[in-house]
């Protein structure tokens, strides 16, 4: 997106769609608006600013309801750019930590470019992508944006997270949001048992719940002995963990929210 803002001059009117934007984006300051317009399904922290001033748009939507507007064409993608891990040797790279919205994004656009980076996992599940579908593939080597949502954990996140913890009894399957208060209720199930996850997203909080098998999902009727998700934000700790680990399947969130009623093609 910084290389596009480069190229301003010659770019006007380009509609960006996405959905969590994470770091300083240089294309969403005021001097790009006549040639990028940011158009967001989820109003994160970098383009606030610019939504309240009318610079950007947020468009109000179910998070699993996303792909549908793809496939439908109701938001007619021409171009999908995607992060994703190197080639395996059968030729095929991982959309990594991110594949919610991105596979609908790449199995509809007209073309899709392809960020290379040895920083992002090779995830399990829906994220496959032979390099025979990509358009053009940039090679880029950086850090993924990290959120420590455990350290900024106080007192009353424990206190609520502890309340849900005891609402919740062994053999359930979880499903977690986004913030403190996941991890907060997290740390309280270690002495649970037979713990499922299926779920939107996941952090770091995880993690010591599968290593100590709290978390095992045997007793899940739909994927068993899989942890389902379809993102993950947190620290290179859970990027390491969930790179190559099959006991993990990253999924198209329309998929993950209804997975009796989902279809990949348009209702």
């Amino acid at each position: 997106m910084n290389e596009l803002a480069k190229e301003s001059d010659r770019l006007k009117n380009v509609e960006l769609v996405s959905i969590t934007l994470k770091g300083e984006l240089e294309i969403i300051k005021p001097q790009y608006q006549d040639s990028f317009h940011i158009n967001s399904l989820f109003v994160s922290a970098p383009i606030r600013d610019a939504v309240a001033d009318g610079r950007a748009d947020f468009i109000p939507v179910f998070l699993s309801d996303i792909p549908y507007m793809f496939t439908s064409k109701t938001l007619d993608l021409d171009t999908a750019i995607v992060q994703v891990s190197p080639p395996d040797r059968h030729g095929y790279c991982s959309l990594g930590v991110s594949v919610d919205i991105a596979r609908a994004a790449v199995d509809t656009a007209r073309q899709t470019i392809a960020l290379v980076n040895p920083s992002m996992p090779r995830t399990h599940g829906d994220g496959m992508i032979h390099t025979d579908r990509f358009t053009k593939m940039v090679f880029h080597d950086s850090p993924l944006p990290e959120e420590s949502y455990s350290s900024k954990v106080g007192e009353t996140e424990l206190l609520i997270g502890k309340h849900i913890a005891n609402m919740i009894d062994d053999g359930s399957t979880l499903q977690m949001g986004i913030g403190t208060i996941p991890d907060a209720v997290l740390s309280f199930l270690k002495d649970h048992k037979n713990l499922g996850v299926h779920t939107e997203m996941l952090s770091d909080g995880i993690i010591d719940l599968v290593e100590k098998d709290v978390i095992n999902n045997k007793n899940k009727s739909r994927h068993p002995n899989k942890s389902v998700t379809s993102f993950a934000i947190g620290t290179k700790k859970l990027y390491d963990y969930v790179n190559d680990n099959s006991s993990f399947n990253f999924l198209d969130i329309a998929y993950v929210n209804n997975p009796i009623s989902y279809a990949r093609t348009p209702k």
